[in-house]
């Protein structure tokens, strides 16, 4: 018997064309910002000051629309030394999501992590850990993960963290 898998939808923005998958500049700070935001409201990601993403824009890796410079998802990589690095405020906007974008956004961040000669990379997660264990995650034990991060989560959220060796 053969069974014809459901095909998924295109990697494309809602644009009509692909992504372009690439490192943040600060003048992508607010952008990073407006598009947190629905994500932070509904607690899926941690509260961040535009602040933040003006600091530290150079940690994100955005996908954005080809045909205008719509910001489609990101994520950022902070290296915390001793060949350990953490994925936080990982999203993908709503009109976007099941289409790749995710996907494509966890390979540069490890394409990165193994040019920075990271051995292991830490996230957080308040949501299902379904979409990280795919991508190789998996619960990390106690003690593994960098500490201050570790100690910066807030226990109230229940985050699971996990981590996937390099």
């Amino acid at each position: 018997m053969i069974i014809a898998a459901t095909p998924r939808p295109p990697l494309h923005g809602t644009d009509g064309l692909p992504p372009l998958v690439r490192r943040a500049r600060l003048h992508d700070a607010p952008a990073l910002h407006a598009l947190s935001l629905a994500f932070i409201r509904s607690g899926a990601l941690r509260p961040r000051s535009i602040d933040h993403y003006l600091a530290h824009a150079g940690e994100f890796i955005l996908a954005t629309g080809r045909g205008h410079s719509s910001l489609l998802g990101a994520l950022a990589l902070s290296d915390e030394g001793d060949g350990a690095a953490v994925l936080y405020n990982f999203c993908v906007a709503r009109g976007n999501q099941g289409r790749g974008l995710g996907a494509a956004l966890l390979r540069a961040a490890l394409a990165d992590a193994r040019s920075r000669r990271v051995r292991e990379v830490f996230t957080a997660t308040t949501g299902g850990a379904g979409f990280f264990r795919r991508h190789g995650f998996a619960p990390a034990g106690p003690g593994r993960a960098p500490a201050a991060w570790a100690g910066a989560l807030d226990p109230a959220r229940g985050s699971q963290v996990l981590s996937r060796r390099l």
